[in-house]
Formats: C-alpha cells, sequence, structure tokens
C-alpha cells in the first residue's frame, strides 16, 4: 500500500481523506494538516510549549496529537521537533546521572611504591593458537 501511494500521492489524497462540512480533510476522524506553511510547527509548538503542557516528551505528545490530527510521517515530525527544544535538552542533562569527578591519583613519594597491573581478556587466538 505504501508502494501505491508513493507512486500517486493525489489517489491516497481522493481514496484515504474525507472532507468535513467545514471544509477541512480527515483521515480516521483526525483533522489531516497540510504541508502549507508552518501550520504542522504551529499545532507542534502549541502543544509543546504552552503553558498548559510542560514539555512532554515526544511519545506522550505523539498520543496526545494523534488523536485530533494526522500528517504523514508525524511520528518523525515530533521526534525531530521535541529533541531541538532548547529546554527540554537543559532539563534532561540536569536530570543525568554524573560519572563521578575527575580525580588525579596521587604521585608516590618512592619508586615502587604504587604497583599497577592492567588485565586484557578475551583476546582472539591467533593462528599459532596463542
Amino acid at each position: 500500500m505504501l508502494i501505491e501511494n508513493s507512486k500517486d500521492p493525489e489517489k491516497f489524497r481522493k481514496e484515504k481523506l474525507e472532507p468535513r462540512t467545514d471544509g477541512t480533510l480527515c483521515f480516521n476522524n483526525r483533522s489531516w494538516l497540510p504541508c502549507y506553511g508552518d501550520l504542522r510547527t504551529l499545532i507542534m509548538y502549541e502543544s509543546h510549549k504552552s503553558k498548559y503542557y510542560v514539555h512532554s516528551g515526544s511519545e506522550k505528545m505523539y498520543q496526545e496529537l494523534k488523536q485530533l490530527y494526522w500528517w504523514p510521517n508525524m511520528k518523525a515530525d515530533i521526534a525531530i521537533y521535541v529533541s531541538k527544544c532548547l529546554t527540554c535538552l537543559r532539563v534532561k542533562a540536569e536530570h543525568q546521572k554524573s560519572y563521578g569527578l575527575l580525580v588525579q591519583p596521587e604521585i608516590p613519594q618512592w619508586k615502587w611504591d604504587n604497583i599497577t597491573m592492567d588485565f586484557v581478556t578475551k583476546l582472539p587466538r591467533t593462528s599459532s593458537g596463542y
């Protein structure tokens, strides 16, 4: 079906999209948002950044928007939009587990005071069998 739709997008539009009385088109009872201007971006902006929402992640935002709207590649568009949100990136960085502070090892007072050894294991065998 995807191959057929990609060959003739107008056929998909005529067969799958249903007109409403107000002139908008719908797909499975969800408003279809055409790719004219910044309409999709505006809808994503209002859903993600309005004062009534709390910068939800891409999956939650998709679940909320798909109840009302539909457009091709909607899930991918939402994921890209959320990944570029500076507020989300800052908050995400603040909640990441820190990996610890870099600490410089103590310098020994005498030679051979501290001896360390690294073990390298699970190396592939050579042609000689070692």
